[in-house]
């Protein structure tokens, strides 16, 4: 039926062509969408090979995402003793009052996230810049 992956078995695969991640303990192959990610491939980096269960119900992504994601399904995750407790626990309907208190400070991680991605690529524009000039 699904595959189980533990939790050393999904941190291997932390890189731009093979990353899996984490969402509600189930396990997703998103290696192929990286390219095609709107927020843009730094925000699946950083959760490569990790939970990025509250990342991704922080930015309040859409339906159609969320049936993306659903197409990238490997498998779940089999918890070993000593394991940390899953991040986050899958979004209710009723829950609303209290998703929209925290929603303020997801949307602040993710810009700030966004910002120093940015400020990392122009300060290595920079130094390459200023290393090519030597």
């Amino acid at each position: 039926m699904s595959k189980e992956f533990t939790l050393s078995e999904i941190a291997e695969h932390n890189t731009k062509n093979d990353l899996y991640m984490i969402v509600h303990d189930k396990v997703y192959d998103c290696g192929s969408f990286v390219d095609e990610h709107p927020g843009g491939e730094e925000v699946l980096l950083d959760v490569a090979g990790q939970d990025g269960t509250e990342a991704f119900e922080d930015v309040g992504h859409s339906d159609e995402a969320r049936e993306i994601l659903e197409g990238l399904l490997v498998g779940t995750v089999k918890r070993m003793p000593g394991d940390p407790a899953p991040r986050a626990q899958a979004p209710s309907q009723s829950s609303s009052s209290s998703s929209s208190s925290s929603g303020g400070f997801g949307i602040g991680i993710y810009a700030f996230l966004v910002i120093g991605g940015a400020l990392a690529y122009f300060a290595f524009q920079y130094t390459q810049a200023a290393s090519q000039e030597q």
